[in-house]
């Protein structure tokens, strides 16, 4: 089982989500006020220690001698950070509308990101490491959660200008209700709302694509500029095929053209990512966000919307361009994701950032990491910085839940965790580590006396495995979709917290569609 080597609130999406230089979801809110109750070991809080050339790290052993505990290579599990959350959004849309999601499009790890944590915040750039867990049965399996936190944006709100180059699907399937409308409107307000030093470009694609507004500094707030803008945006309408290799092409060009030193560049797709015309496949359009990424620092934000979606392509698309996606379905789901839990600013925390856990082979047996399929790294890659990880922003958290079996006596401790990731301004690599003992996975799962965000995170994971591949094994501890529906209910009366209240509805809502089946 061992795995050793994921209208105006859409303009508030844009305004606030779009802004994050890379990965961000509301897994990247604010401080939870539940209670820390069961906290384990936590690493430094701090900025992070330069990290030029790996080491082996020495630690004491139960008798305070020094011994070498250079990771076993067998023992351990490297991915790149990631905190999408399309992929739960689109569960909940599918679950909604009477149909279980396609299993391939569940992500467990999206489903976890999808919910705030608790976690203490470093300062300055760079991130805090948390370490936790509990047991998932009585047969040495447990369940560790691995933390990792940034610090929040300023309260002055201050950041750099933006120059943002938006991708408009004008197909036919965007005249559905909810997207092309939604997408006009959400533009319309952003354009105001944005500040005088920030600069916009428009391409709009159909089956071919054309760039209806270069990069424009927006200026005074009743200037042409944005007058120009808004006539643009007023005369979108929805036509013909789906072209989005031509889309992605034209917007690029015209992201790279419109390039401004000292700004956030990045390439905001708003679409359903239905490819039917000219290159379809990801492999093929990724291509150009390759060349842009690494030449411009160009990133990509991708912004899902509609009943049929091309998940697959979308994740595929932002995870290549060093970015993130998120599903609309609805303007209150976005203005309770985007604008509630999200800083509205544009600075990087971290770029390139990698996780790598080193389980101790004294007590741990086998472990699996629970998600992030699409984002293992190999393991010898972890110090190799020109192999990509996530570009993380202000006030993010990233979870990582792994199955562990323990030794029986198992004692002292079973793992270390370490995020390594480059400055964002002076690019130097810099590392920060926490550790978690055996004794700190040794409350039962569903108890009180557990962390109340530990308990929904499990709840998360559980619930995405129950909807994934049905060819995959049982996960140790997994209830019932009626026995968890309970636990989500309980969970969401503890928390008070309305997201968990929506997955307890979406839980009851799939129990009753396997009933069915």
């Amino acid at each position: 089982m061992r795995i050793g080597s994921a209208g105006t609130a859409l303009a508030a999406v844009l305004t606030t989500g779009l802004l994050l230089t890379g990965c961000g979801g509301p897994g990247g809110s604010a401080d939870s006020p539940d209670s820390a109750k069961g906290k384990a070991n936590q690493g430094v809080t701090g900025g992070g220690s330069t990290a030029d050339e790996p080491a082996a790290s020495v630690a004491p052993d139960a008798k305070g001698r020094k011994e070498n505990t250079t990771p076993d290579p067998n023992h351990l599990s490297t991915f790149a950070l990631d905190v999408d959350t399309a992929s739960y959004g689109y569960a909940r849309r599918s679950l909604q509308e009477g149909r279980l999601p396609d299993p391939i499009s569940v992500r467990p790890e999206e489903f976890v990101n999808s919910f705030r944590q608790n976690y203490p915040r470093p300062e300055g750039n760079g991130f805090s490491v948390t370490m936790d867990g509990a047991r998932m049965g009585h047969d040495g399996w447990r369940l560790m959660r691995v933390g990792l936190a940034t610090a929040q944006a300023p309260a002055s709100g201050e950041r750099p200008p933006a120059a943002l180059t938006f991708v408009v699907d004008i197909s036919g399937s965007m005249g559905e209700p909810g997207r092309l409308d939604l997408v006009k409107q959400s533009l319309t307000t952003l354009t105001g709302q944005l500040g005088p030093d920030d600069s916009i470009a428009l391409v709009t694609f159909s089956d071919e694509a054309k760039t209806v507004v270069p990069m424009t500094r927006l200026g005074a707030r009743d200037g042409t500029a944005r007058d120009r803008i808004l006539e643009a945006v007023d005369t979108l309408e929805p036509t013909d095929s789906t072209n989005l290799d031509a889309g992605i092409r034209t917007g690029y060009d015209t992201a790279v053209r419109g390039t401004r030193d000292g700004a956030t560049n990045r390439v905001v797709l708003l679409s359903d990512a239905l490819a039917n015309t000219g290159r379809t496949t990801a492999d093929a359009i990724l291509e150009r966000i390759t060349d842009a990424r690494r030449d411009h620092g160009i990133t990509l934000f991708g912004v899902g919307v509609g009943s049929d979606y091309g998940d697959a392509l979308m994740e595929q698309l932002a995870d290549k361009g060093d970015g993130h996606t998120t599903y609309v379905s609805t303007p209150e789901d976005a203005r309770k994701v985007f604008v509630q839990q999200l800083p509205a600013n544009v600075e990087l925390r971290a770029r390139d950032a990698k996780a790598q856990v080193a389980f101790d082979e004294k007590n741990v047996t086998d472990f699996r990491l629970l998600g992030y399929e699409n984002r293992r790294v190999a393991d010898d890659d972890f110090r190799d910085d020109r192999v990509d990880g996530g570009e993380i922003g202000p006030g993010h958290t990233v979870t990582a839940l792994y199955a562990v079996k323990l030794r029986e006596g198992a004692s002292g401790r079973i793992a270390k965790a370490t995020v390594r990731w480059l400055d964002p301004d002076s690019r130097a690599p810099r590392e920060e580590s926490g550790t978690v003992a055996a004794s700190d996975l040794d409350r039962d799962l569903w108890s009180d006396e557990t962390e109340l965000r530990l308990r929904v995170d499990a709840a998360a994971t559980y619930f995405a495995h129950s909807l994934g591949d049905a060819s995959k094994a049982t996960l140790p501890g997994e209830p019932s979709l009626t026995e968890l529906a309970t636990l989500t209910r309980q969970l969401a009366d503890e928390t008070e917290d309305a997201d968990v209240r929506a997955m307890a509805e979406a839980v009851r809502q799939a129990s009753a569609l396997k009933a069915a089946e």
